[in-house]
């Protein structure tokens, strides 16, 4: 069957916007281990309706990742998609969910922790919700696995993604936060984003779909593909070049309201990853002090 499982994080873009009791910003315990079992008992209570997690997520990011299955079945595999996520854990992308609010992203008002090691933390509270899965379980089983998450991602997953390492299964982690013994791990590359296209926020799963691209039919690492792909790699990045128009105070802050209304739950670090994409320069911090001005921390 060439089974092959593939594992990409979640978007923070939702189909329906969700329940005030399913936003992290609204937990009250004070502890994480009571805070990540009010999320759970909230999680069982709430009513629907449940979604599948496919129709749930929005956005190019999660189009991007949902077309790397068919990137798979070219590639000569039958793949099972799976989504990582701060408020559901590891679960098949068939899966039914309410609407939710929680992510990994530092500084963003549903984070769930404010470390790397409480994100890890919160992972692990996370697995032990009814309808989650085993990263090393299931790639044990298939015997391979395409591991596409963004840094935070892979931080607060980092004891699952060591237990996988010690499977001996073959195994691709595109993105990450660090290299891991008994992973290939292909990090994220700015430069190849001018042949891959879109904005920085779908690159691993764009770069995910071009490994898959340069696999040999049926297998997903061998050393001819790890040649191909270091060789159109190397040939194809270019630095990042930043040619962005200044902007007045005005335009940024018209921008911040316009993208807020449009997007409720984006983080000021995503709104202003959106605003430098539309080609605005703004320093980091003159952005951030808009931002408070205009919306509050």
């Amino acid at each position: 069957m060439n089974e092959l499982p593939i594992v990409v994080t979640c978007t923070d873009r939702k189909a329906s916007p969700p329940a005030a009791d399913l936003q992290a910003r609204t937990l009250t315990a004070a502890n994480l281990p009571q805070r990540a079992e009010e999320w759970a008992h909230r999680l069982r209570t709430t009513p629907g309706p449940h979604t599948p997690l496919e129709d749930l997520y929005r956005g190019d990011q999660w189009k991007r990742a949902l077309a790397l299955t068919h990137a798979a079945s070219q590639a000569g595999f039958t793949p099972r998609l799976y989504a990582a996520s701060a408020g559901l854990g590891l679960r098949p992308v068939s899966s039914p969910a309410p609407s939710y609010a929680a992510t990994f992203l530092p500084r963003h008002a549903d984070s769930v922790a404010s470390s790397s090691a409480q994100t890890s933390q919160w992972w692990d509270h996370l697995q032990r919700l009814d309808g989650t899965h085993n990263l090393p379980q299931i790639a044990g089983t298939a015997g391979r696995a395409l591991v596409v998450l963004s840094a935070p991602y892979a931080q607060a997953m980092h004891h699952d993604l060591l237990a996988l390492a010690d499977t001996a299964t073959d195994v691709v982690l595109i993105g990450g936060a660090t290299d891991i013994e008994g992973i290939r791990r292909v990090p994220a590359n700015a430069g190849l984003r001018h042949a891959l296209g879109g904005t920085l926020t779908s690159l691993n799963v764009r770069m995910a779909a071009s490994w898959l691209e340069h696999c040999t039919p049926g297998r997903l690492t061998d050393p001819p593909a790890q040649v191909r792909w270091d060789d159109w790699a190397s040939q194809t990045a270019r630095p990042e070049r930043y040619d962005r128009t200044p902007v007045t105070n005005e335009t940024v802050i018209a921008f911040i309201k316009e993208a807020k209304s449009t997007y409720p739950d984006a983080s000021r670090t995503r709104l202003l990853r959106l605003f430098r994409d539309k080609g605005m320069a703004c320093e980091q911090k003159r952005f951030a002090d808009l931002y408070t001005s205009t919306i509050g921390r």
